[in-house]
Parts: structure tokens; sequence; C-alpha cells
């Protein structure tokens, strides 16, 4: 079975080139209050029962970071990291440590990416412990965790042929196993409790109004506190990077920019300056506001360089320059093809762009008619 959302490059990273933070006014732009993040193994608290605590990755962006929420005499985890040996013995020194070896009653999670659900899992079979998610969320994650492929599927390459991905590194893909959720996944036992826009989620001691996320990946959870200013963003608002938005060979017509550029919209009315960010990567901010034009201007920036590129027919893969605005190299490639094809199917969408298949398969893409 071909998949929505398996992540070719997911070893990798590719991500949009942002803008820096803007200083023109006392609150227009980020700040960090922790200038490091915690270390393997151990936590900051950065609200009264709210700890920060970071796991690493095996990619070039090598951490993902969780929250876990004093229950008092239990704790609420929000994501989890991926599942290895290596996870598996830092999450047995953050249970013994930080968490003061009390058990982990429920697991919370934003997205269904294998670096937020990967350790899911275990945390369930090892506590009991109940699971929270968006219908999307569970039935993707179980889904992906549960289809292992061996080989790439005909669409899969059909796909990235189409895309115009260089011919070397296609030729590798369509002989190498490719990576499956199960690698760094546990397996999620059957059971969820469903959560939804507008929720109210009682954690840590706070109430947490549900508002949903999507482009980075579909009904995408965040919970914005009632009792104080604390934001859990998951990957949908990022310090530093803007979240990768890509097409996949189940879904090749997909448009996430348009989800992505709805979600911030709506999410940027709910921003205040002394929002307290706390995301899947980078660092825990605040100056939400600006934070979130910044997202939002980003796309629409690339989005104008890209109409200006297509001026001339092109394959998705000739539009990395202006999109990325730096070298693509192999490590990377994956990820930064299927955000051009998502940028391309946007403006295709709307109507400014055509497009035209050639003998070999490849889409070509120009402005206008």
């Amino acid at each position: 079975m071909a998949v929505l959302a398996k992540l070719p490059e997911f070893r990798q990273e590719a991500r949009m080139t942002d803008p820096a933070p803007m200083t023109d006014a006392p609150n227009d732009y980020l700040r960090y209050p922790w200038e490091d993040p915690p270390a393997h193994g151990h936590a900051i608290e950065v609200a009264d029962g709210v700890l920060w605590i970071r796991l690493p990755l095996p990619m070039a962006l090598d951490h993902v970071n969780v929250y876990a929420l004093d229950e008092g005499d239990s704790w609420t985890l929000v994501d989890t990291g991926i599942h290895s040996k290596r996870s598996v013995a830092l999450w047995e020194d953050i249970l013994a440590g930080p968490l003061k070896g009390k058990p982990v009653a429920r697991v919370i999670l934003t997205h269904h990416h294998p670096d937020h659900v990967g350790m899911a899992g275990w945390l369930m079979e090892r506590f009991g412990a109940e699971l929270v998610a968006t219908r999307t969320s569970w039935l993707m994650a179980r889904m992906l965790i549960l289809d292992v492929e061996e080989k790439p599927t005909p669409q899969a390459v059909d796909f990235f042929r189409a895309a115009g991905m260089d011919a070397t590194i296609l030729e590798t893909r369509k002989n190498a196993r490719p990576y499956n959720f199960a690698d760094t996944c546990y397996s999620i036992p059957v059971g969820y409790t469903r959560v939804k826009q507008d929720d109210v989620i009682t954690a840590g001691g706070r109430d947490w109004h549900v508002h949903i996320g999507n482009g980075h990946a579909p009904e995408h959870l965040t919970l914005w506190s009632r009792t104080d200013n604390l934001v859990l963003a998951g990957d949908q608002i990022i310090s530093s990077i803007s979240p990768n938005l890509g097409v996949y060979p189940t879904e090749p017509d997909a448009d996430p920019v348009t989800d992505w550029l709805e979600a911030c919209g709506r999410l940027a009315k709910l921003a205040k300056p002394e929002h307290l960010v706390l995301s899947g990567h980078k660092r825990v901010f605040s100056g939400l506001p600006i934070r979130m034009r910044q997202l939002i201007d980003n796309h629409h920036g690339a989005l104008d360089r890209l109409r200006a590129h297509l001026s001339e027919p092109r394959t998705a893969a000739e539009c990395f320059p202006p999109l990325f605005k730096r070298k693509i190299d192999g490590g990377v490639y994956g990820l930064a093809l299927v955000e051009a094809v998502a940028h391309l199917n946007h403006l295709h969408q709307a109507g400014e762009v055509t497009r035209t298949q050639r003998g070999d398969g490849v889409w070509l893409w120009r402005m206008g008619g």
C-alpha cells in the first residue's frame, strides 16, 4: 500500500529560507528566555509544573522537543521522540531523573510524524498510558507504522520521476529499501482519545484550548493555555525554521500551502507578544505575533520568487533556487523536492500556472496559459 506521508529523507532536513527577526519595535522581535536547551536526560522547568525535554534525532535537524506536564502523582507527555535503543535509554534516565519515578498517565500527540509519535506505543505499553490525538493523527500514525514496504512502489517512482528528480538519485531510490515508520516507531496499541477544534484539555493544572493547524501535517494539534500564557505548538509554529510542506505520491495533487496559510492566518489572530511558545524543535520563545507574520510572509515571498522563475518552463527540481536560495545537495534533496511540488501545486490550483508532461513523464510548469 502506498502511503501519504512516508518521509523519503527522514534523516535529513529541508526548510524554506527564513527571514531574520524584525527589530523595529519593542514587541517586534523574538525572545528566547533560555539561551541553551536542556541537555539529554535533563529538563528545564519553563513554567510551574511544565518541563522542557530534548531528545536526539539521527538527521540534520538533530533534536525534537517534548514536554512533561506534572499531574501530581503522574505525568502527561506532549510528544515522545523516535523509538531507538538510544531513545529507550534516555527515557529510562528521564523517568528516573526529571520525572522523579512517577508514571506517565497520558501521552498527547501534536501530529503523526515519527519524531513525535515514535515512543508513544512504548510508553503506553510501559504505563498503560492514555493516548490523546486528533483523529487524523492517530489514523495516520497507526496506518503508517503498520505499513512496511521493502521496495518503492511504482506510484512513488512515477511521482518522483514526474517531479524531475535527478536521474542518479532516482535510480538509487528505485533499488533501495525506503524508510518505513516502523523503523523508528514503536507499535501503537488500539484505542485513543480523540480531540478536535475548540475542545478543552485539562493537563498540568491548566485548561488548554485546542486549535487545529494544517499544512505541515493534517489536523495538527496546538494547545493554548487558558490559565497562563503557554502555547504547545508542535511543528506548526517554530522559532527559526519554517516547517516542511510536502506533497507525496498518494496525494500527488495536494495543496498543503493553502492549508498552511489558512491555519497560520487563523492562529495569528490568537497570538500575543507575551505568549511563551513551546515548539517541537529549536528553542522556546516569545514574540509570537511577529513570528506568525514571518511564517506567512516567508511563503508568500517564496511564491513571488517562484512566479518570476516560471517565466520559462521548469521542472519541480529546477525550482530549488527561488524557493530555498541555497544549494540543495543529496542529503536534503527529497524534502526539498516535495516542498517544491507543494508550491507548484498551489499556483496550479490557483490557476496561475499551467503544466505539460514531457515524453519522459516529467511535468513542466510555467506561468500563464
